[in-house]
């Protein structure tokens, strides 16, 4: 379900075999509605098919994802938190979350960080999805990560080491919330080339389209988006010995 092969042309200094991975509550934090489900769904739908509980925290409103002249940003809000809502119900995700911070504009900034810490201590994840920070482009894809998703992944990475572990740090969610501090075991970072660990979705790359169409408001052809991705799916799963893969950095915290 889950493997690992070294990348030694990509990532030099990950040569470990991981143990296997088998999550009991998963928490995906990304920038935007229908980030999670492009660049995660299929490995979220597995999670949930083995028995793991999964959570979505979505950083920004989402109101600047539309080339349509006569929409608003409070409009285009609506539509895609409950876009979010129906995906999510796809790929059964338990609870989404949502933060509401302006799309187009996150910034890693304490507010962001503490508010990413609470619901990562109210959730209690032992395994956190998010982007890699590092992430800044793809040469091989031809496109620049957008600059959220980058500011989501330093949040969220932040939160998870060290902040949601600290009691001393954010005392208020301890003090006033009763939230006691956590620790996150492992970390799977979404990276457009970069991979040092797959996810078997070979059952659940279906499930994952589906998920993905629901997301109307970004995605003028399914099938398009679907031709696009069969294939890369297929080539990291090659790489692993599956059908269908997803890959992620994986790292391993405690």
């Amino acid at each position: 379900m889950y493997a690992y092969r070294p990348q030694r042309d990509r990532i030099m200094s990950m040569t470990r075999l991981f143990h296997p991975l088998q999550p009991k509550i998963v928490l995906g934090i990304a920038a935007h509605p229908d980030d999670l489900d492009f660049g995660a769904g299929g490995s979220m739908a597995r999670f949930v098919a083995d028995g793991a509980e999964v959570y979505y925290l979505i950083l920004t409103d989402g109101g600047n994802g539309s080339e349509d002249r006569q929409t608003t940003s409070e409009h285009l809000c609506r539509i895609r938190q409950q876009e979010q809502q129906n995906a999510a119900a796809k790929l059964g995700v338990k609870e989404v979350f949502f933060l509401g911070y302006p799309d187009g504009t996150l910034r890693n900034t304490l507010d962001v960080k503490r508010d990413v810490v609470r619901v990562i201590r109210r959730v209690k994840p032992d395994t956190v999805v998010m982007w890699d920070p590092s992430c800044m482009y793809s040469v091989e894809q031809g496109l620049v990560n957008h600059p959220d998703h980058r500011a989501s992944g330093e949040a969220a990475l932040d939160a998870v080491f060290p902040l949601a572990r600290d009691h001393l740090a954010f005392p208020e969610l301890l003090d006033e919330e009763g939230l006691e501090p956590h620790k996150t075991a492992t970390v799977l970072m979404m990276n457009f080339d970069t991979y040092n660990f797959a996810v078997d979705v070979s059952s659940t790359l279906e499930t994952k389209f589906q998920a993905c169409a629901e997301h109307v408001s970004q995605v003028a052809d399914m099938d398009e988006r679907r031709a696009a991705i069969t294939p890369i799916s297929a080539r990291i799963g090659a790489k692993y010995g599956y059908t269908y893969a997803e890959g992620f950095v994986r790292l391993d915290l405690a």
